[in-house]
């Protein structure tokens, strides 16, 4: 629609891409105002509004814009994968490194294949399609589950095992969609199966990871000398950048060396500072990132089947991938807490808050549509696209759910707070003398409001202001 409104204005081809980012970024904040009083996550808004500004809504944004645009995926996954390698911290995976490896794998292994079996036995759909969404429904989307545990200050064997496990659950996605999109494009060129066809991918992800340490260690490195927040985050970013040139360049996916980078970094350096840095940077890529994938949604295909897949709807193929994986996701989950002898109310609810899926899977979605290109790759899109915002929907109030069955966090005050109920004489204090302690060990327990430099410094020229002011006002006395 805006294509005809700019050709009559005779604008050159920089306005209407200065425009779209604009409309994107302005629409993309304002529909998170209305998400979020549904508590609803911002990915889910960004999806919606670009889903309206796209061609199957108000067809705001130029086609060339969209095509010419990819490299926005790959830029935001980096940020991504970046600062998932902060929870890999080798302290917390000494601690129970095998026994969360193995429920993760279990979990994700679980969804994988009865992801496959859906798609090609059941569905039979064509075995590139089916291999590459089955290693797709291995990702978890960690962010709505963080935000959920942070909000209800929730805590226990099951919060520490949930944030193990969410975190690593990327890790073996990245894995499995490395070597899935390999084989994929094996068998579509014609080319028979071979097991180079595995070692191959597993070989190069394997030389990325170990590229992505050594950028991790340089960083550390570079880091070691004092530099302005403005300077490190410039820095960061042309690590970054370079690093994703190198993989665009022997075609290789840059989340897993970006990912061991961030790992390295942390490990190394101890520095949490840069990554808040970056998380501060990152939304309106994020954004951009989201939108952008919510305008390359095809709704007209959804109702429709995809010859390059085969014969069943796409919308068919989305209910019953929703549903299928969050089966595997719990089933897995509660078989890998079995085996590694986790509790109870670990075992029954931890499937439960596994079954968020958006930032990773939607952006590996993006990359195996490039890839794989032509109908095969826009229905994959579109099969995660609109998967993501049913997930994005039930996700949160499933993750609470889970917190709240497995009795992670408590409403009661008695159970937040605990105080001695009985006094030195051994008898039973009070209800409301135990309110009170409870009040004024709460009291105690918060953070003390600290002046820094900045802070002190105001107080003082503030201090100084005001008794300029009452000494000037005394000699006009």
């Amino acid at each position: 629609m805006l294509d005809d409104f700019y050709a009559r204005l005779g604008a050159n081809s920089v306005a209407p891409i200065i425009v779209s980012l604009a409309l994107m970024l302005s629409l993309g904040f304002l529909m998170t105002r209305i998400t979020k009083k549904l508590r609803l996550p911002n990915v889910t808004a960004y999806i919606v509004v670009g889903i309206l500004m796209g061609p199957f809504g108000l067809n705001l944004i130029p086609q060339y814009f969209i095509k010419n645009s990819a490299f926005l995926g790959d830029i935001a996954l980096a940020f991504i994968a970046f600062s998932t390698g902060e929870f890999f911290r080798l302290e917390a995976l000494k601690r129970n490194g095998i026994k969360v490896a193995f429920i993760t794998l279990m979990e994700a292994l679980t969804a994988s294949i009865l992801v496959f079996i859906l798609t090609f036995i059941v569905l039979k759909l064509s075995l590139p399609f089916s291999i590459v969404i089955s290693a797709l429904a291995a990702a978890t989307a960690p962010a709505s589950t963080v935000m959920t545990i942070r909000q209800l200050k929730a805590k226990g064997d099951f919060v520490d095992t949930l944030l193990q496990v969410v975190a690593l659950d990327d890790v073996v996605g990245l894995i499995m969609y490395s070597m899935a999109i390999s084989i994929a494009v094996s068998s579509l060129s014609g080319n028979a199966f071979s097991v180079m066809s595995v070692i191959k991918p597993l070989a190069l992800n394997i030389g990325v990871l170990l590229l992505g340490c050594v950028f991790g260690l340089l960083m550390s490195w570079v880091f070691s000398a004092s530099h302005s927040d403005d300077n490190r985050l410039i820095i960061a970013l042309a690590f970054m950048l370079a690093f994703c040139g190198i993989c665009a360049l022997i075609d290789v996916s840059p989340l897993l060396g970006c990912m061991s980078m961030g790992t390295t970094y942390i490990n190394t350096s101890g520095d949490e500072k840069l990554f808040m840095q970056l998380n501060y940077f990152s939304p309106p890529l994020l954004l951009l990132f989201f939108v952008r994938s919510g305008v390359s949604f095809d709704l007209g295909a959804l109702l429709n089947a995809s010859g390059a897949i085969g014969s069943t709807p796409l919308l068919t193929i989305g209910i019953l991938y929703f549903r299928v994986r969050i089966v595997g996701k719990y089933v897995g989950a509660f078989l890998g807490c079995y085996v590694v002898g986790k509790p109870a109310t670990t075992r029954n609810y931890l499937g439960l808050a596994l079954i968020p899926q958006a930032g990773v899977a939607i952006g590996l979605a993006a990359l195996g549509a490039r890839t794989l290109g032509g109908e095969m790759g826009d229905a994959l899109n579109t099969i995660i696209l609109s998967s993501s915002i049913l997930y994005e929907l039930v996700g949160p109030a499933s993750a609470k759910l889970s917190l709240y069955l497995s009795k992670s966090y408590s409403n009661k005050i008695e159970d937040i707070v605990e105080v001695e109920e009985t006094d030195e004489t051994g008898e039973q204090k009070g209800q409301l003398e135990l309110l009170i302690e409870r009040i004024e060990k709460i009291q105690q327990d918060l953070p003390r409001f600290e002046e820094g430099a900045d802070e002190q410094a105001f107080t003082e020229a503030a201090s100084e202001r005001y008794y300029y002011s009452r000494t000037r006002g005394r000699r006009r006395m």
